[in-house]
């Protein structure tokens, strides 16, 4: 499935790019996350803390936070866009 995922702030920067097209077989928001912390090892431990999100840590789909759908494991779906924002950050 094919995903948009979008870095605000100190991700940003981090990774080095505003936006990556995502090409997964997740299934899970948290199985996103730990996909995007492999590639991306400068976030590992700042986006899932346990079985939560990171404290420091907003996630979106579709513009919606994904701590109010079902956390870690809200389903991913095909064309979805999730934005990862430092919960300190403003905009």
């Amino acid at each position: 499935m094919q995903l948009e995922c979008l870095f605000f702030g100190p991700f940003r920067e981090d990774v080095g790019e505003e936006a990556v097209d995502w090409e997964t077989d997740a299934e899970t928001v948290g199985d996103l996350l730990a996909d995007l912390e492999t590639e991306y090892p400068v976030l590992e431990g700042r986006l899932v803390d346990g079985d939560d999100l990171a404290g420091e840590t907003v996630v979106t789909k579709n513009k919606k936070d994904v701590r109010h759908i079902d956390g870690l494991e809200t389903e991913l779906e095909d064309g979805d866009v999730y934005r990862l924002v430092p919960s300190v950050y403003g905009g």
